[in-house]
């Protein structure tokens, strides 16, 4: 028996309860684990509050992200006592998930913990950390570089946009940080930002092509601040998107992208094959400490994700939230 967050969905409503579970109730996989850590992303968030239409197959057990241990294993790349990490592959959505004490998991979708990382670090940057890493990546693919101009990182004092200005910087990029929380210009300084941008200046319908500003863009928001971040873009630049905190959807036109020949290139993180997530989580080992991991960070436990839920979407929350299982 083990303690998970449970949601179902029946005749009565929704529900979400901390509770206990029979491993015999575990789907099916290849691997069986001790969960240590997990973290909360907004997909868990709005799991666990039923703000969002997340989850496909009820009851399921939330959780995107876990790290922790191998307790048993019939997959020949993994044994008891295996260290393991986990990002997306629809766990929490149609797979149970890892804010649980016990999971069963698939091998294919377990990547060998970082030695550089303990399982609270790893979950300290979770799918938003190596979000970031695959949108730095990605701009690098595309041959732009801090020679060429400025990086803009929207959504900067969120999880993906925190660790993105982190690696931008470290990289040696000028970094500029859009943020709705202009209170949170200390900590995103001390990340590596150079200059402090008022979301609201980005976030209204906007001219299809304006002054060329950045080399490169990092979006974690979508809808107008998309459209702008692309319209500011100069000659060549490229622009990595990964979310949609601001809606979904994109009202631009053509102009950038004939007219100045940008790049968007979409990021998702969720069927990344595992060469990629090796890739990104090496770039977060070589690159990041553990002291940064400290500024971005806030631990609950368990018992406190369904409360810690709702302040992520209100919007009370900066850098992540770690999840002590």
């Amino acid at each position: 028996m083990f303690t998970a967050w449970r949601l179902d969905q029946t005749d009565q409503g929704f529900k979400a309860a901390l509770g206990p579970c029979e491993d015999s109730e575990l789907p099916d996989g290849d691997v069986t684990v001790a969960v240590e850590y997990s973290t909360l992303n907004y997909k868990d968030a709005l799991a666990l509050t039923n703000r969002g239409p997340v989850v496909r197959r009820w009851p399921m057990v939330p959780g995107i992200d876990g790290a922790g241990t191998v307790l048993e294993s019939t997959h020949p790349d993994w044994h008891p006592g295996d260290r393991w990490l986990l990002n997306g592959w629809g766990v929490g959505e149609t797979h149970w998930g890892c804010l649980s004490q016990r999971a069963r998991l698939r091998a294919d979708w377990l990547i060998p913990l970082p030695k550089a990382f303990t399982a609270r670090q790893a979950m300290a940057l979770g799918t938003a950390g190596y979000t970031a890493a695959l949108c730095v990546l990605a701009l690098e693919r595309q041959g732009v570089s801090p020679s060429q101009g400025s990086v803009l990182v929207t959504g900067a004092s969120g999880g993906v946009g925190s660790v993105a200005v982190a690696l931008l910087a470290e990289a040696g990029w000028t970094v500029a940080a859009s943020t709705g929380k202009l209170q949170e210009e200390a900590y995103l300084r001390a990340l590596g930002a150079s200059e402090i941008i008022d979301r609201n200046t980005l976030s209204s319908p906007g001219k299809p092509l304006q002054k060329e500003r950045w080399a490169a863009v990092v979006d974690t928001v979508g809808s107008h601040t998309l459209a702008n971040a692309c319209a500011q873009t100069c000659w060549g630049g490229v622009v990595a998107a990964c979310g949609l905190a601001g809606g979904m959807d994109f009202p631009t036109t053509v102009a950038p992208f004939i007219l100045r020949g940008i790049t968007l290139a979409g990021i998702d993180s969720v069927m990344q094959p595992r060469a990629a997530r090796t890739q990104a989580w090496q770039r977060l080992s070589e690159r990041l400490d553990g002291s940064m991991l400290d500024r971005i960070t806030q631990e609950v436990p368990l018992d406190q994700a369904a409360a810690a839920a709702q302040t992520l979407l209100d919007g009370r929350v900066r850098g992540r939230i770690v999840v002590k299982i």
